[in-house]
């Protein structure tokens, strides 16, 4: 075995990256509940992040006076956008809870129970979402009849 090793050069112990095919090779694995709460946890941040300078340029209305920010106001109110926002709950309560799933695995000898932390916050955060709906869109509904 050890003769092995000394007749191999350098360049054949070195691990080479395969840059054409990274992203199926990444993808390709097998991903537990861990993996997932990682990634969404990150699209979630990003996602939040993005809000966060749309809403500071929602916001840039604020320097043209009252009338165009009203204005800008009245276009946030419609139906489409009180989806969306329904939608940025979403994303903030996922974000919220997987953090809060977080700090328990760190902090609290979760990772015993971390795949039923990951389920609860799933299960929590999909009532919270539905309460959520049926706050915001009742008076659409009650003014629908």
């Amino acid at each position: 075995m050890e003769s092995e090793i000394k007749t191999q050069s350098p360049q054949q112990k070195i691990k080479t990256f395969d840059q054409k095919n990274w992203i199926s090779e990444n993808l390709n694995y097998k991903k537990d509940s861990g993996s997932w709460a990682w990634i969404f946890h990150r699209i979630s941040g990003i996602a939040l992040i993005g809000y966060l300078f749309l809403h500071i340029y929602s916001l840039s209305p604020l320097t043209k006076g009252e009338i165009a920010f009203n204005n800008k106001m009245a276009t946030f109110s419609s139906p489409v956008f009180m989806v969306i926002e329904w939608l940025l709950f979403a994303f903030v309560l996922f974000h919220a809870l997987n953090g809060i799933r977080i700090v328990i695995v760190d902090w609290a000898d979760g990772a015993r129970y971390h795949k039923q932390l990951y389920t609860l916050s799933w299960v929590v955060g999909i009532i919270l979402f539905i309460s959520m709906g049926v706050i915001m869109f009742s008076h659409e509904v009650k003014n629908l009849f």
